[in-house]
């Protein structure tokens, strides 16, 4: 067993995460730290784990626990680190986008490795810090990721994805509202969205020519899980696209090739990633879908962590998706 701590856990991501560790057979929950509802039961911020828990949130944080997940905002976990130290063998496991990109990798002498298994198995096993990728850029890099190996994406890469309403957090914001969102759909920054940085420095790994991807992000009308189109020319046939795909994703614990067309409800509640390629003239169109709250940030969390200790992969990640 081993101990861990998780700091902001008020949240969609903090109480994912609590979830998963507390039906983990290898963890034990030392503390659930929060500077707004210490004292607090966890239950009081998620009721669906009523019955499952009787911890209360913290307000201190114990600094040798054997790994710590910071389920913060976006710039917080670098001035949380810099006001609480860890201990030199406490792994940290980081979901903001404080530490995604290699000109931000390294903080107080610690080398975050970024965290996306299909890509960078052998670094997460050997690392002390992790950056979690984001929901979009996991869905999106495992879209394309063999394209890039292969060195195909020399072309622009125009890329669809509709994300449901957790991805934007627990706050209330005017395009998170209900009676704003629901029945709803619309766009939001085109082309310019902040994970197409981790997005180009993945692709651009393997030293082959990357085009200009072009993303346009959406808001969907329902609550989880992320749909990505993403389509470039391509010469190849379908079966040699398929046979690239299956090859580079042979080893690869949650995502999977789909010879049917996807739908969300296949993927919503499960670490998994789903993929299915279809050919149209000299264009390749590449679907992806994932839980933008598992995949895309708590599951994928876990996932490295099992990584990271030398747990099966898998462990306490066999989730099912409910299709009906």
């Amino acid at each position: 067993m081993i101990k861990v701590g998780i700091i902001g856990g008020s949240g969609y991501t903090g109480g994912e995460l609590i979830r998963l560790l507390l039906n983990h057979p290898k963890t034990e929950i030392d503390f659930v730290y929060s500077t707004t509802r210490a004292g607090k039961a966890i239950t009081s911020s998620h009721q669906d784990l009523l019955g499952q828990t009787k911890l209360k949130f913290s307000g201190e944080v114990n600094p040798d626990v054997d790994v710590v997940f910071l389920c913060l905002g976006h710039g917080n976990s670098t001035s949380f680190l810099n006001e609480n130290q860890f201990s030199a063998s406490t792994k940290i496991i980081d979901l903001s986008n404080d530490f995604r990109l290699q000109a931000d990798s390294i903080f107080n002498g610690q080398r975050f490795i970024y965290g996306l298994p299909e890509l960078n198995k052998s670094g997460i096993q050997a690392a002390e810090a992790i950056a979690n990728p984001g929901c979009f850029a996991t869905t999106i890099q495992l879209a394309l990721l063999p394209l890039a190996k292969a060195g195909l994406l020399g072309n622009d890469v125009h890329i669809n994805a509709v994300t449901g309403s957790t991805g934007a957090g627990v706050g209330l914001s005017a395009t998170s509202h209900f009676s704003w969102r629901n029945n709803n759909v619309s766009w939001y920054k085109p082309f310019t969205h902040q994970h197409l940085g981790e997005i180009g420095e993945s692709l651009n790994s393997f030293g082959k020519s990357v085009g200009k991807l072009m993303f346009l992000p959406n808001r969907g009308n329902f609550t989880r899980g992320i749909l990505a189109t993403a389509y470039t020319k391509y010469n190849g046939s379908l079966e040699e696209a398929k046979e690239l795909y299956n090859d580079f994703y042979k080893d690869a614990a949650f995502t999977h090739m789909s010879e049917e067309e996807l739908h969300l409800k296949q993927v919503v509640n499960t670490n998994q990633c789903h993929i299915h390629l279809h050919k149209h003239d000299d264009l390749l169109l590449v679907t992806s879908a994932i839980d933008n709250l598992l995949k895309g940030a708590s599951g994928q969390a876990v996932q490295n962590m099992n990584l990271m200790f030398g747990f099966p992969e898998t462990e306490g990640l066999l989730l099912k998706a409910g299709v009906f």
